[in-house]
């Protein structure tokens, strides 16, 4: 509670030296009225992969599929394993006028790269120009309109009323189950798991014989619950149970009687040995494969690490455990209304001197959006399009109709 205290003390004073500075300033862009094919443009392009080469395989097709399209465009990619390496990059980058020109971040990210003139540019002119902007007439490719846009993503991307991001790929949180080890413990796992139910059941687990092993799974180790993210934990609670967190005026409403209570009985299941997180115990997928966890909650995104024959797997072969997984919604507070958060990252254009280069950097950050690469990128964990276009597109839908055909690309867990 000292470090949410001290957070929220250091979130008011930015809060205020954003006042006193006054509202945020777009990046000074003008659209070209065409592209300057003769001209050799290099744009930079940082990205982040989850040390999943399937991944990196999809940008790099994309990267040379489009300057097959566009022969004078050259693009240099720059790979991270975090989102916050890019943030600390991209922020220390500003100060010297070397950002990149695309990346995948975050709104909330974005929302902090907004100190100024020419640091992240608008969309929404680019968005809707005729001739390059989306599904314009001057396009090489077959782009998304802003119809076909999921309009609940595309908000996400608008900060104080103007398009600063647009949505790249979509994700939430699962609850991956250990199907074997809950039935044997004597209990069946509902459609929709409440946060009563799985601590019922959480504590239950902590059972051990006689010899110091845990009933469930017999071995000297379990955690009967796992949450990856504590932050997704605590927003998400808090939402299912109409209690405060923050609003969009910046008012800080998480300090409340709801919030102590969650808190206390939170710390009593930890207690209990009953549950842990990641940043105590460790990653929930190595837990589950080895049949030391009944629940573990991680990002679908993750989904391919997760599960007795994940693809991902990265446990030692003697740990590895046979088990059936299932999947189900984050716990719930009412079964009858599922609260769930909208997670994924985001395409941000950074602002340069040569409208040529903004406009070239503007049509890469398209071409992301073109059905091959959403799907491409869709296919590696599980992650949702983030058009209706490749959401409804025939390829898609036979991805899904092939579910638990393999191991690999139609894991059924994914």
């Amino acid at each position: 509670m000292k470090k949410l205290a001290a957070a929220a003390a250091c979130l008011c004073m930015a809060m205020l030296l954003t006042a006193c500075h006054g509202s945020r300033q777009t990046a000074k862009f003008e659209i070209p009225d065409t592209l300057d094919e003769s001209k050799p443009i290099e744009i930079t392009f940082w990205a982040k992969n989850d040390t999943n080469k399937n991944q990196t395989a999809v940008y790099k097709k994309a990267i040379g599929d489009f300057e097959a399209l566009y022969p004078n465009i050259k693009v240099k990619m720059k790979l991270y394993t975090d989102y916050g390496k890019i943030y600390n990059d991209v922020i220390t980058n500003i100060a010297t006028g070397t950002t990149p020109n695309v990346a995948i971040t975050y709104p909330d990210h974005i929302a902090s790269y907004l100190q100024g003139a020419d640091t992240v540019v608008s969309l929404d002119e680019l968005m809707a120009d005729p001739k390059y902007g989306l599904a314009g007439s001057e396009l090489k490719f077959d782009g998304p309109s802003r119809q076909d846009m999921v309009p609940a993503f595309l908000e996400e991307g608008v900060i104080e009323g103007t398009q600063y991001a647009l949505p790249f790929m979509r994700s939430t949180e699962a609850l991956y189950i250990n199907k074997t080890l809950v039935e044997k413990l004597g209990y069946q796992i509902p459609d929709v798991v409440t946060w009563d139910w799985i601590w019922e059941v959480s504590e239950a687990a902590t059972a051990k014989n006689e010899d110091g092993t845990y009933v469930a799974n017999g071995q000297n180790v379990l955690i009967p619950f796992i949450y990856k993210s504590t932050d997704n934990m605590m927003i998400q609670l808090l939402k299912q149970q109409g209690a405060g967190y923050s609003t969009e005026d910046g008012d800080i409403e998480l300090f409340n009687d709801v919030t102590t209570q969650d808190l206390k009985d939170i710390a009593a299941h930890a207690g209990t040995g009953a549950f842990s997180t990641f940043k105590i115990s460790g990653y929930p997928a190595n837990f589950l494969n080895a049949s030391q966890t009944l629940f573990a909650v991680d990002s679908t995104a993750g989904a391919t690490w997760m599960g007795a024959h994940a693809p991902l797997s990265d446990i030692s072969p003697d740990a590895f455990t046979e088990f059936e997984t299932v999947v189900r919604p984050v716990p719930q507070v009412d079964a009858n209304h599922i609260e769930m958060i909208s997670q994924g990252p985001s395409i941000a254009l950074f602002g340069k001197e040569d409208p040529q280069e903004v406009l070239a950097s503007w049509l890469f950050a398209q071409y992301l959006l073109s059905n091959d690469v959403q799907l491409g990128y869709a296919k590696t964990e599980g992650y949702l399009p983030v058009t209706n276009k490749a959401l409804a597109s025939p390829e898609y839908q036979e991805y899904l109709s092939l579910a638990g055909t393999d191991n690999d690309e139609h894991y059924s867990v994914k």
